[in-house]
């Protein structure tokens, strides 16, 4: 019977001294006060260019990304090919503005591609449609494409050409890729692009994924009108499902600008709606393909023992599970232990580049409820029973 419990098998991977170093880094984010303070210094190091760059790379770089480019990787894609985990690369640069800067990103997403094709071990790959364009623009196009000046638009149709040769290149090499949900002022263009890549794209495979955050309110009647869409276009609709990851700033926006908040009133419905997303995209499996990105071991559970109901097989390649590197292992090798499709994110990137992502891993573990001290409480349980053994 699955359970997420046996440490052994959670933390296979990691040496003791691993398991010493996760236990310290988990122990200095799960307080606010030392992030926010490390924060702070980091970000003012970089800018001076003190030399930390050392220190980043052997502790929270090294618990949470794979490499400072794809080659480096390697040695983590193979570890996790070990345990039956699959590998998603992610180049978590961030906030770029540069045209050139967006080329880069591009090419470098299709160079994911390229090493998915040519290694069995990377079954997806990933992109922010932020990677390869300007923010601002994004948010005038969502609000009113009728605003757009004619440079805006040009902009805006390079835009897409990225979108579409990154879509082109997964299609061509029989790569499924992950579009990445942004902010709700800018996610509305984003779902109309990628279902515009399904219908070139997801005819005979799912190819193209749209990601879905389940703690905004609407997104459950979303996932209904998009099914409803892809039937009708006869194709599949590719979703990653998540809870999400912009809530503060989402309801901060809201009141500013005084409109409603699109996030979930509590955690209780943002859980009931994920997990009923679960169940209908399972119901309606012919019109769909599942990676459930989520750390809850309530819905990896739910989701596990709901393949079973509707008849579904464990490593039926419609459906998969998805955690971050450095996260949630107890959930990822066992389910991976236990036959079923898994994968890990592995963010990767020079280490001044990925930083604002490796800022905002601090923040998540600090202020989910729960999470550093279920990591904390997992590696104290690791190492009494390897001292055990000893």
């Amino acid at each position: 019977m699955l359970s997420f419990e046996n440490t052994k098998i959670a933390f296979r991977l990691k040496s003791n001294f691993d398991l010493k170093r996760a236990y310290w880094l988990f122990r200095v984010i799960g307080s606010p006060v030392i992030v926010k303070i490390g924060k702070a210094f980091t970000l003012f190091a970089l800018k001076l260019r003190l030399p930390i760059h050392f220190i980043i790379k052997r502790t929270i770089f090294k618990q949470f990304c794979g490499g400072e480019d794809i080659e480096e990787c390697s040695k983590t894609i193979n570890a996790l090919a070990t345990q039956g985990v699959g590998t998603i690369l992610d180049y978590s640069v961030e906030g770029k503005t540069k045209e050139d800067d967006f080329e880069l990103t591009t090419q470098i997403i299709i160079d994911t591609i390229k090493k998915a094709d040519s290694e069995s071990d990377i079954p997806f790959a990933v992109f922010k449609i932020t990677g390869i364009s300007n923010f601002g623009l994004l948010e005038k196009a969502n609000e009113d494409e009728n605003t757009l000046t004619a440079d805006e638009r040009r902009k805006i149709e390079q835009i897409r050409e990225r979108i579409l040769r990154i879509c082109s290149a997964a299609y061509d090499r029989n790569v499924p890729v992950f579009i990445d949900a942004e902010e709700s002022w800018i996610q509305n263009t984003i779902d109309i692009w990628a279902f515009e890549m399904m219908l070139k794209f997801n005819k005979e495979k799912t190819i193209v994924y749209n990601t879905i955050q389940m703690y905004r309110h609407d997104r459950l009647l979303f996932l209904k009108q998009a099914r409803e869409a892809a039937h009708k276009n006869g194709v599949t609709y590719g979703v990653k499902l998540v809870r999400g990851a912009y809530m503060e700033k989402e309801r901060e926006r809201a009141v500013k600008n005084g409109y409603p908040s699109p996030i979930q009133n509590d955690k209780e419905s943002t859980d009931n709606d994920y997990d009923a997303a679960q169940d209908f995209i399972l119901q309606h499996l012919n019109d769909f393909a599942l990676v459930a990105g989520t750390h809850n071991e309530l819905s990896s559970l739910k989701l596990a023992n709901t393949l079973e109901k509707h008849g579904i097989t464990k490593d039926d390649p419609r459906v998969y599970f998805a955690q971050l590197l450095g996260m949630s292992d107890h959930i990822s090798f066992n389910l991976a232990n236990d036959g079923f499709n898994v994968a890990k994110y592995v963010p990767f990137g020079p280490v001044k580049e990925v930083m604002p992502y490796l800022l905002r891993r601090a923040d998540e573990n600090t202020s989910v409820a729960g999470q550093t001290g279920r990591e904390l409480g997992l590696i104290s349980t690791e190492k009494i029973r390897r001292r055990a053994k000893a």
